[in-house]
């Protein structure tokens, strides 16, 4: 997840959402970003693939949007979250903390520009999915709880969604992710997708019951 990072803007489909679809933003780094992935298998296109399937006989329509940085920080999607999310989006991915703790930065830091982030995109009236993280086990087991207690916390403060572990199903299995161990190949990603998507299909609820 500590990667070269190289700045995505709000891409794809998203891009030319239809004023009718529910237009997505996923936050995030290298993982949701696609590092070592064609753009069509990084997370949030295939997200917008399984999502489309998902709703369709619904009426509704979703747009999902990639605004994942390999390499950034929490500290760095709430320095970019203004125009990372721009105006009319409906509703926000939040995928952001793997770096932190690869770098072992202080979860006082990570738990603060986390806050931040959720607290302003509810001011501006956009549904939240918060994405838990889980920090190595080489910072020792203190660190580890101070770190991992950060999501499920910020979720009943501000009560927001949690998908427990953004990589439930694929860390440590060394069939889904890629050579170096920490990203997924696009089988991991389809894994990810499929085990969140009923989580996104309820954001997408949340956000169109907002609009009305």
């Amino acid at each position: 997840m500590v990667a070269l990072a190289v700045p995505l803007l709000v891409s794809g489909p998203a891009a030319a959402a239809s004023p009718e679809a529910v237009h997505i933003v996923v936050l995030g780094d290298s993982l949701t970003a696609g590092f070592g992935l064609p753009g069509a298998a990084a997370f949030p296109a295939r997200l917008q693939n399984a999502l489309e399937k998902a709703l369709a006989g619904k009426g509704i329509k979703a747009s999902v949007g990639n605004a994942g940085v390999s390499g950034d920080t929490s500290s760095g999607g709430r320095d970019r979250l203004d125009w990372s999310v721009p105006e009319g989006t409906q509703a926000v991915i939040v995928e952001l903390g793997a770096n932190d703790a690869l770098r072992g930065t202080d979860p006082a830091v990570t738990r603060a520009a986390l806050a931040d982030i959720i607290a302003r995109l509810k001011a501006r009236g956009i549904a939240v999915l918060l994405c838990g993280m889980l920090a190595p086990p080489n910072y020792g087991t203190d660190y580890a709880a101070r770190f991992n207690a950060i999501f499920p916390d910020l979720a009943r403060q501000y009560d927001v969604p949690l998908y427990p572990f953004f990589l439930d199903g694929v860390a440590a299995d060394k069939s889904l992710n890629q050579a170096d161990g920490m990203h997924p190949t696009a089988e991991g990603v389809d894994v990810i997708v499929k085990r969140i998507l009923p989580m996104v299909e309820q954001l997408v609820t949340r956000a169109r019951a907002r609009d009305r």
